[in-house]
């Protein structure tokens, strides 16, 4: 009978533990026994009897909620047993709100409060109705996209679709009695923030923990945001490693696109939204995070959360929108969907750190991307100094048509004779012949093979 998440020992009986008795109803319930020590010993009480009348009175006056009181003994040592149910509905303790989370007992209020009571109550923040929200404020843009992906995935029936909007809204069930819902305003309109702050994702670039770079905001329907993150993650925060399959440049970032999208749309549709802050994804030269304002389903832990699982959105309503779209799937696989695109990818696992109010996974480059990293960060750093100075301190050594192949080297030292032939529009004959004039004058050398590897500048040029 160790102490754990469900068992409390206590010495003795403080109306206090009114509270934990209150926790304990409104989460999975639970036992606490009174006459044990911390270490589990039994010490028994001496006022047992009058506990016995006392507890289940002192629970129903502040609850309104019955309990189990029991007399056990050992060693001629009497003690008691409080069993608390879990309750289906909320439970106040004079007033007041209690949690039972791990070890810790929480006092629940503001928008924490709002979203148990709502939880007890089988209803979600995404499908409670926002009263001001009209079908004027419905964008037709965004309807029509979502019924561009609908009918190519095929997850519903076309007429449906060419349903008017407000029928097609019912039908999507994203109203509730005759308002529409906050899952249709994040979904269908193109200013959401104008009715939820927090209704957007940050974006920054981290050198160190403490050094923020540069940042950027994406705002705008939850259909379009999944797009415009992606977009901007690869253009402007992600470094590719590139490599050449004949004259096709390949792209390789060190988180997996499926792995990425998968995570984004996990945190888009699962967010607590009703908190007011956005997802934030900070990324660094070799690790990316995703951090999000939601929680796990209750009971659950991160080992469910790494194996398989039931589908549990914590937005039903947008989660059911993004399936009829493609964007997932209903089976509850997402973590598993990104553990495999990056053992497919020859990435490292992602890492899940589970707060009790928000969760965040963490993707790492592999060490052959490291290493692709740091040589582009090399690169890009001298590529100035290379060009400023190559043309004073290499006139003598190389001609102007090497220092044309020199350039093109100094711009992606993974250029291949291919694409050097094609840049310059000589044949492939030339381009080796420059190349090994500059090799033999010990200005550039091969590093790795011709396939895979990249060219080498001789460091004497930048002394």
């Amino acid at each position: 009978m160790p102490e754990n998440q469900n068992i409390e020992w206590k010495s003795k009986w403080r109306d206090d533990y009114l509270e934990w008795i209150c926790g304990f109803a409104n989460a999975q319930g639970g036992t606490i026994y009174i006459g044990i020590d911390d270490n589990g010993h039994v010490i028994g009480l001496t006022n047992t009897k009058k506990l016995l009348e006392d507890i289940p009175n002192k629970v129903r006056n502040a609850m309104g909620i019955v309990v189990d009181v029991d007399l056990l003994s050992e060693d001629e040592n009497e003690y008691i047993r409080i069993t608390i149910p879990p309750y289906p509905v909320a439970v106040s303790c004079k007033g007041v709100y209690y949690y039972r989370s791990g070890s810790t007992l929480q006092t629940l209020s503001g928008p924490e409060l709002e979203r148990f009571i709502l939880r007890k109550r089988g209803a979600t923040w995404d499908n409670m109705p926002l009263t001001a929200f009209t079908i004027d404020d419905i964008d037709s843009k965004l309807v029509e996209r979502f019924k561009e992906l609908a009918i190519k995935k095929g997850r519903i029936d076309k007429s449906v679709l060419d349903e008017p909007t407000d029928v097609l809204m019912e039908k999507l069930h994203l109203t509730n009695g005759r308002y529409y819902t906050n899952a249709a305003m994040l979904l269908f309109c193109n200013n959401p923030d104008k009715w939820q702050l927090g209704a957007y994702t940050k974006i920054g670039f981290f050198e160190t923990d403490a050094d923020l770079l540069y940042q950027d905001e994406i705002h705008g329907s939850l259909i379009e945001q999944i797009d415009q993150i992606m977009e901007v993650l690869h253009l402007k925060y992600m470094k590719a490693k590139i490599t050449y399959d004949g004259m096709q440049r390949i792209e390789r970032y060190f988180v997996p696109d499926e792995a990425l999208r998968e995570a984004l749309l996990n945190a888009l549709c699962h967010k607590q939204y009703e908190s007011g802050i956005p997802i934030q994804i900070s990324v660094y030269e070799d690790r990316l995070y995703i951090a999000n304002c939601g929680r796990l389903p209750e009971n659950w832990t991160i080992e469910n959360l790494m194996t398989k699982h039931a589908s549990k959105p914590y937005n039903p309503g947008i989660a059911n929108v993004y399936y009829l779209a493609g964007f997932i799937e209903n089976w509850g696989r997402g973590v598993e969907k990104i553990c495999s695109a990056c053992k497919s990818y020859g990435a490292p696992l992602p890492e899940y750190t589970v707060n009790p109010g928000d969760i965040m996974i963490k993707f790492t480059a592999s060490e052959d991307m490291l290493i692709s990293t740091y040589l582009k960060r090399v690169t890009e750093r001298v590529t100035e100094k290379v060009t400023e100075r190559v043309t004073e301190r290499v006139t003598e050594k190389v001609t102007e048509k090497e220092q044309e192949i020199l350039s093109l080297l100094i711009e992606d030292p993974a250029y291949t004779y291919s694409v050097l032939s094609d840049k310059l529009g000589i044949s492939r004959k030339t381009v080796s012949l420059r190349i090994q004039s500059l090799k033999s004058k010990g200005i550039i050398k091969r590093i790795g093979s011709d396939t895979k590897g990249y060219w080498d500048i001789n460091n004497d040029l930048l002394k």
